[in-house]
């Protein structure tokens, strides 16, 4: 071979060398915006679209399937308690709650005003109005409260006997904590520190005529009062616009009630005539507002068995209940859009 290999020498400075710089696309950024968090887009990027009925509805399904499974992962290694009302937190939290939800954020679409006056810790009696012809007020109360407050403390309703004696029904009462409405098991409940819940109106409340609407039934003797003193405990009086409209009354079948054995057989817009399409609730528009505590503490426990003095606080309970209905009326345009 007449042609030499080329050589290359190695005492060259390497760094000296000029490199070629590198290849860049014309109009291209040296380096990406970085985004920092899920709500920072960079200008030009797509934004998420608004959530569907749809989405809503799929959510909400797989939502309620892994609550499913979680549930029945619990039961069957008995991971859960339940307390001498046979309250069990468990079935409350993961299958009684999660059910009410839609009906509350999407039909009634619930507000809630003066969560803060329901202490933290402690005893207190939560006195609210009651209507509706379905007690449904009762169920949308105790989501309220669990999901707005702070401690998500769980109220404890004090309910009618009637409700505990109907099949399947009053087993499920008794295990999302509610309980008979009468004084040893309220003061159980406020002694040990509990939330409990009282309706005063009763039936003649949740089954008013439609005409009678917002207007507060008789408070009966007070006994929700001295349970109160006794305990020591502050009674919140507590406003509910929205369940008036959800099934309205119109009339009442008295014989059929009677051969039921119920307080009343409603007759509303829809039922009986629509059959099971009767039951579902109207969407009124809610607003639930609790106001500020009254004490008791400045009674004596004795004064729990003076009627005038038990009569006095419940005038001055109903009284502020009525008013901030009043209220909330002016407040809402309309029973369904509020």
């Amino acid at each position: 071979m007449n042609e030499g290999a080329k050589v290359i020498r190695l005492d060259v400075n390497v760094e000296t060398r000029q490199r070629p710089q590198a290849r860049r696309w014309p109009d291209q950024p040296t380096q990406a915006t970085p985004v920092t968090s899920l709500s920072e887009r960079r200008p030009g990027m797509p934004t998420r679209p608004p959530k569907t009925l749809s989405d809503i509805v799929r959510d909400t399904v797989a939502g309620q399937i892994e609550n499913a499974a979680e549930f029945a992962r619990r039961r069957l290694t008995g991971d859960y308690s339940v307390d001498e009302f046979g309250y069990d937190e468990h079935l409350l939290e993961s299958v009684i709650l999660p059910a009410l939800r839609p009906l509350s954020d999407y039909w009634f679409r619930v507000e809630v005003a003066g969560i803060e006056n329901i202490p933290a810790t402690g005893g207190a009696l939560i006195v609210a109005n009651h209507a509706g012809t379905v007690p449904l007020d009762g169920l949308m109360l105790q989501l309220a409260i669990h999901d707005k407050h702070p401690s998500h403390r769980a109220l404890r309703l004090l309910a009618a006997d009637l409700i505990f004696e109907l099949p399947l029904l009053g087993a499920l009462a008794r295990k999302a904590g509610h309980t008979l409405a009468c004084h040893p098991d309220a003061e159980r409940l406020l002694r040990s520190g509990q939330i409990a819940g009282v309706f005063p109106e009763g039936f003649k409340g949740v089954g008013k005529n439609y005409a009678d609407r917002y207007k507060l039934q008789r408070f009966g003797r007070g006994g929700f009062v001295s349970a109160a003193v006794r305990t020591g405990v502050p009674i919140i009086p507590c406003s509910i616009v929205g369940s008036e409209e959800i099934y309205p009354k119109l009339a009442d079948i008295k014989p059929l009630a009677r051969l039921l054995g119920l307080p009343y057989f409603p007759v509303t817009p829809l039922f009986p005539h629509l059959g099971p399409l009767g039951a579902i609730p109207l969407p009124s528009k809610w607003y639930i507002e609790f106001g500020e505590p009254i004490a008791t503490t400045a009674y004596e426990p004795e004064e729990a068995e003076d009627p005038m003095t038990m009569f006095e606080v419940t005038d001055q309970v109903r009284e502020t209940i009525q008013q901030t209905l009043y209220k909330l009326l002016a407040k809402r345009r309309n029973p369904v859009l509020g």
